[in-house]
């Protein structure tokens, strides 16, 4: 009952209905993730247990994460590293072990940890008078070294602070590989980030997106122009609201005047 409350609370492993198309740009990460998942498909003995995406909030590493799942038709089960810590002793590495146990049954499964800097600090280094989380990291690696012998496990790690993890984790054959997602620093990528954030969205026909683009900031992520994309949305919806429109006309159909507005109160004046 204890186990099946505990799944409960982290989800259970499914397919996320997240396609390609929802997340714009970052092609090279997209074929360098599927690159490592199907290279372990052959029974070489040096798998790779999983990779590690590092870079600043908002560029699309949770999404990225189940988008690859979706492609592979694998499950997905998404673990932030607070949600399997506990106050009593041995329980947080109980729950490391039931969710490996979880994963295993579900395989092909991919493991997607956000915030692991928080689950898997420099040992020695915590501060916490009891060393659990030293004792978190050490349950979590040798979970990760018993993935080579049994089911078809790939671990997705996510931090902002790569820094911060213990290197034990990121040593050959386990978290090896760091891939750094970025903010958008050029047109044709910003381009295919609004593109994928507004292909839900009714847009004016005369709406042109690559204006839009080319008013945004050199750097700007993706969490910043969903923001963008949602502004323009509720500016409409509210300029419907106001004018007395939304009875006759539920469709919020949205214009450049929107997208303007959403410009100013997202990133200021240009």
């Amino acid at each position: 009952l204890m186990h099946k409350a505990y799944s409960e609370s982290i989800g259970t492993p499914k397919v996320p209905s997240v396609s390609w198309k929802d997340v714009g740009g970052l092609e090279h990460l997209k074929k360098e993730i599927l690159r490592s998942l199907k290279s372990n498909m052959f029974n070489s003995g040096l798998k790779r247990s999983g990779l590690l995406l590092h870079g600043p909030p908002g560029t699309g590493k949770t999404l990225l994460a189940k988008a690859v799942a979706t492609q592979c038709g694998r499950n997905f089960l998404s673990v932030k590293g607070p949600e399997l810590l506990n106050m009593y002793v041995g329980q947080s590495e109980h729950n490391v072990r039931d969710l490996f146990a979880l994963a295993k049954v579900a395989s092909p499964c991919i493991v997607f940890f956000d915030e692991l800097d928080s689950l898997a600090p420099n040992r020695g280094r915590s501060g916490d008078s009891g060393g659990v989380m030293d004792r978190v990291v050490s349950q979590l690696l040798a979970e990760m070294d018993d993935l080579g012998d049994t089911g078809d496990v790939f671990i997705l790690g996510a931090t902002n602070r790569p820094d911060l993890i213990d290197p034990a984790l990121l040593r050959p054959g386990r978290l090896d590989k760091l891939l750094y997602v970025g903010p958008c620093e050029d047109r044709s990528s910003q381009l295919s980030v609004i593109n994928a954030l507004t292909h839900k969205l009714q847009l004016a026909p005369d709406l042109n997106l690559e204006e839009i683009v080319s008013l945004l900031p050199t750097s700007v992520t993706g969490a910043q122009i969903s923001a963008l994309c949602s502004a323009a949305w509720l500016s409409c919806a509210r300029q419907l609201i106001l004018n007395g429109e939304h009875k006759q006309r539920r469709t919020v159909i949205v214009n450049r005047s929107h997208f303007l507005g959403a410009l100013n109160s997202v990133f200021g004046e240009n």
